[in-house]
């Protein structure tokens, strides 16, 4: 008996609770009362990972225009000067010698701009700088060393 005296007396007891906790369910108290206001902030998802945070690879088109630029240049400015040198040197003139000095500092200073390039940091910039240009530049070094022999066999 006294096991279901608090039987009763428990769910008496629930059922109280439940009518405080819960708002009245009639059509005026609907209409009047705001909507009750969540007890509890929602804390937004964040994921996290064991992995750490990979890097953007980055375009190096802009970084290889402006090297190639910047070589393309210099290379302008050498084979303008082996072109007058060349002449010079075929004409035997007296501006021959100086005007192959000029051909070599050009050369030097393009080729030291390529190998800066080519053995930076960045590899994929060296690679493409090296593909673009590379032939060229042996080329012209070829070509000024031989200019430089037969100006050696005229004299």
């Amino acid at each position: 008996m006294l096991s279901r005296a608090l039987t009763r007396r428990s769910q008496h007891f629930a059922r109280a609770l439940l009518r405080t906790s819960r708002p009245s369910r009639s059509r005026h108290a609907l209409a009047a009362a705001p909507p009750a206001a969540p007890s509890f902030q929602t804390i937004p998802k964040r994921h996290f990972t064991a992995y750490p945070a990979r890097r953007k690879k980055t375009n190096p088109q802009p970084v290889i225009d402006q090297k190639m630029e910047e070589i393309q240049d210099l290379y302008a400015t050498a084979r303008d000067e082996f072109e007058i040198a060349a002449e010079e040197t075929e004409k035997q003139t007296v501006y021959a010698a100086d005007d192959r000095a000029a051909a070599r500092d050009e050369l030097a200073k393009l080729v030291e701009a390529y190998k800066r390039v080519v053995e930076g940091p960045d590899a994929e910039v060296g690679e493409e700088v090296r593909r673009r240009v590379g032939q060229r530049i042996r080329e012209l070094e070829n070509a000024v060393t031989a200019m430089e022999e037969m100006a050696l066999g005229q004299g």
